[in-house]
């Protein structure tokens, strides 16, 4: 691996793709490439451990090792044990295989990742005497095998355990949002950490911990205790540490103020688990609060949030999505508010006209992000005032 010009490519969630290319274009990628649900790129081994520790919209990082065309199973399996194996890991290191697999030729994934796995033992066997271990649970070399019709692709895991595993979530409650997809959010909404920020159905917190994260420029992987990267042979120690010195430097303090309001007690107390465990307690605070009885208590205010659906709370979504939009109106005037769901109709039954909708997935949910902004009077009127 050339390690000053590594080809990356970084997957993350359909409609984020641009906030990742934004992410890895300011922690110094070159040749951003966006492509459905991924950013290809390149950068040096600094870069890999970069943006592996930093990127808030990352959801595995790869890097290729082998490309090839396959038209049955033996030339798949030839080209594999013809593969170096052993400047990429030794025989000691245990390994994991994950597959994608689009093609006719090749359906099922799980044989092909065993034959895959047969290729690596084989070699080893060959040159070494010896074969290494499968360990499916916890891998010291994770390889990806993706095939698309003949095109055989296998990269190398930097990160190992997904990215949006963050390590502060200690308690999820029902439904809880992904962490990328969170911060995903956040960042198309615009908070960068100035002013005030509410999440008023915060759930079990995600959204105000990837808030305070912003806010403060924390790294997103600051509680992450092992990346596979560290098991590869070319893993330098003294870089990654000073690349982890240099950007825990750049934390800063927050002066604002970040708010969740829940109603329910159990998602209360799970918010303030996780919230202890990502250190935030003095940043964040929580409280039981209905939304609908609330009003405007912090200028300027961005608001972001996931309604529940119907598997934490039974709602009546006319009504509950009429309510939104009324307390919008009454209770938060010059407010940006920001809200999912996969209610694709939510927005005519909120009664306000979005100024932005944004097509996202939560799970396998198709989803909107639907933008709505409360001016006292018209927006007009708002714009003169502005450019006075």
């Amino acid at each position: 691996m050339d390690q000053e010009n590594i080809k990356i490519q970084i997957k993350t969630f359909f409609g984020l793709e641009n906030v990742l290319a934004e992410e890895i274009k300011k922690l110094g990628g070159r040749d951003i490439e966006i492509k459905n649900r991924a950013v290809n790129c390149e950068g040096d081994l600094g870069f890999l451990y970069k943006i592996n520790y930093s990127a808030r919209t990352a959801l595995k990082i790869m890097v290729p090792v082998l490309t090839f065309k396959a038209w049955d199973e033996s030339r798949f399996y030839d080209k594999l044990f013809a593969f170096p194996w052993d400047q990429y890991m030794d025989v000691d290191q245990s390994f994991a295989i994950d597959t994608t697999v689009y093609s006719e030729r090749f359906r099922h994934s799980q044989f092909m990742a065993q034959k895959m796995k047969d290729a690596i033992v084989d070699y080893f066997k060959f040159h070494h005497r010896k074969r290494p271990n499968v360990d499916t649970r916890d891998p010291e070399i994770k390889f990806h095998l993706h095939i698309d019709r003949e095109l055989v692709t296998i990269s190398l895991d930097a990160a190992g355990d997904p990215l949006f595993k963050r390590g502060y979530r200690k308690d999820q409650g029902e439904a809880p949002i992904n962490e990328v997809l969170a911060s995903g959010m956040l960042q198309l909404a615009g908070w960068d950490g100035k002013g005030n920020f509410l999440d008023p159905m915060c759930g079990s917190g995600t959204l105000l911990i990837e808030a305070a994260m912003i806010a403060m420029d924390l790294p997103a992987q600051i509680f992450r205790k092992k990346f596979a990267f560290q098991n590869w042979k070319n893993y330098d120690d003294e870089l990654f540490k000073k690349i982890k010195e240099v950007r825990i430097n750049r934390i800063k303090e927050f002066t604002g103020k970040i708010v969740g309001y829940d109603l329910d007690s159990q998602m209360l107390n799970a918010a303030h688990l996780n919230i202890e465990a990502a250190e935030m307690e003095d940043v964040i605070e929580v409280k039981m609060q209905n939304f609908f009885d609330s009003k405007k208590e912090h200028f300027p205010l961005l608001m972001v949030f996931n309604p529940p659906y119907d598997e934490r709370i039974s709602i009546n979504e006319d009504d509950f999505y009429r309510k939104i939009g009324d307390t919008f109106k009454k209770s938060y005037p010059n407010t940006l508010a920001w809200f999912i769901s996969s209610d694709l109709d939510a927005a005519k039954k909120v009664g306000l006209r979005p100024s932005r909708k944004i097509k996202l997935f939560n799970g396998k949910l198709e989803c909107r992000f639907l933008q709505f902004e409360m001016y006292e009077g018209t927006k007009k009127v708002h714009k003169l005032e502005n450019n006075q």
